[in-house]
């Protein structure tokens, strides 16, 4: 990781609903400024000084946006640290893997504007892959619609694929 580059991390929460695996994501509030205003990602942000480690960051983090503590629920992996593409500063996001049980009710902060459980399923075998335009325009990126028309892309898309590739190493990438 570059020396000057910002530290984020974020919690890719699972759980198991009546035998199906989900995966949880937020959608982003909307901000004039925001980068990543009204994306679908994971919980998380940046890494404060107070912060032992990037996992308590992404444990705070998600505390924070959407009132889930996770500080008790097992961290079953990590996957490799990513840095978005579209970032102008220099960052790195570190995602860790969590299981939870059970369905929590979520307190969303000023930050988030949803939070969506998903199947893994449909998107491990691509039967949600689409290409879209986050914004409106005319350039068009794939990634995953889900349900409500949320659309998962960037590096949050690149984040679930490494996912994938991580739990079964024969998993196709689609193209990012």
């Amino acid at each position: 990781m570059p020396a000057d580059a910002r530290q984020a991390a974020v919690a890719v929460v699972l759980r198991d609903r009546s035998g199906t695996p989900e995966v949880l994501f937020i959608k982003r509030a909307e901000k004039p400024g925001d980068p990543w205003s009204g994306h679908m990602a994971f919980p998380g942000g940046h890494k404060d000084p107070d912060d032992a480690d990037l996992c308590a960051a992404a444990i705070r983090e998600t505390a924070e946006e959407i009132g889930l503590d996770i500080s008790r629920a097992p961290v079953i992996g990590t996957l490799p640290t990513q840095r978005p593409m579209s970032s102008r500063r220099k960052m790195m996001v570190a995602p860790f893997v969590f299981e939870i049980e059970g369905d929590p009710a979520f307190t969303l902060n000023h930050e988030v504007a949803e939070a969506v459980w998903t199947p893994l399923e449909p998107m491990y075998r691509g039967h949600n892959q689409d290409t879209g335009s986050p914004d409106g325009g005319h350039m068009r990126f794939n990634g995953f619609r889900l349900a409500g028309g949320h659309f998962v892309w960037g590096l949050t898309y690149r984040m679930v694929q490494t996912l994938f590739e991580t739990v079964d190493p024969a998993y196709q990438r689609i193209a990012d």
